[in-house]
């Protein structure tokens, strides 16, 4: 709790306050959302439902399975919860992965029915583009996981994540620029594409500033304890 407070760097490899500050942005990202975006949910007489209709059951489970991807994936990287609590992050961890592994192909599914209304053809190759490196993503993870390969387990989830953050990233750069007013799918094209394209340079460039920052640490924990050893000589 001290390295907390003072904000040093954890065992982790990040000091605790960048990941107050990232987590901090994605629950308020997350809650910029549902207000913005998604109070149909709680508003049965919501105008959104009409165009919803036609495949509402579907959004039941992408919508769980999505909610579960996002809220719980921040527990993983957390050191110290993994360290004390291992089979609360395997759990964790388990229903991140079904639950990606849920979300891609539903929510490529939803899109295909979607474009039925009326959406545009290209939003379905974006949508397959996207689920695509959802599970790829994570499925590399789990099997790095199984093959007790951490490191690259670690790697490959905060990919997984990155993609899987597009949902929120879209949603609120659309809103907060009101981009969407008067409606334009163009417009909401090329930030679905912008967001996509980058979610995975996102994640290797938190990968590489992540083991920069281990090695660091590494680095100057076997200098003392060279040191401490030359000293009790």
């Amino acid at each position: 709790m001290a390295n907390m407070a003072a904000g040093r760097p954890t065992s982790s490899g990040w000091p605790s306050w960048i990941k107050c500050l990232v987590f901090g942005a994605i629950a308020a990202m997350a809650g910029y959302v549902i207000y913005h975006n998604e109070r149909y949910l709680l508003d049965a007489a919501d105008p959104a439902w009409t165009h919803y209709e036609p495949y509402k059951w579907w959004l039941l489970p992408h919508g769980i399975a999505g909610a579960c991807a996002l809220v719980l994936a921040p527990l993983q990287f957390w050191e110290r919860l993994r360290q004390r609590y291992t089979l609360l992050h395997r759990t964790t961890g388990t229903i991140y992965v079904i639950g990606a592994l849920v979300l891609a192909p539903i929510g490529l599914y939803i899109q295909y029915l979607d474009e039925a209304q009326g959406a545009a053809r290209s939003f379905t190759i974006e949508t397959t583009i996207q689920s695509s490196l959802m599970v790829i993503t994570t499925a590399f993870g789990l099997y790095f996981a199984l093959k007790r390969q951490f490191t690259y387990h670690r790697q490959w989830m905060i990919r997984s994540y990155a993609v899987a953050l597009t949902f929120l990233e879209v949603r609120v750069i659309a809103g907060v620029f009101n981009l969407l007013d008067p409606f334009d799918w163009h417009v909401l094209e090329t930030i679905v594409w912008s967001c996509v394209a980058s979610s995975v340079l996102v994640g290797d460039i938190a990968n590489q500033i992540y083991e920069a920052r281990l090695a660091r640490r590494r680095s100057a924990g076997g200098i003392a304890r060279s040191s401490a050893m030359a000293a009790a000589e």
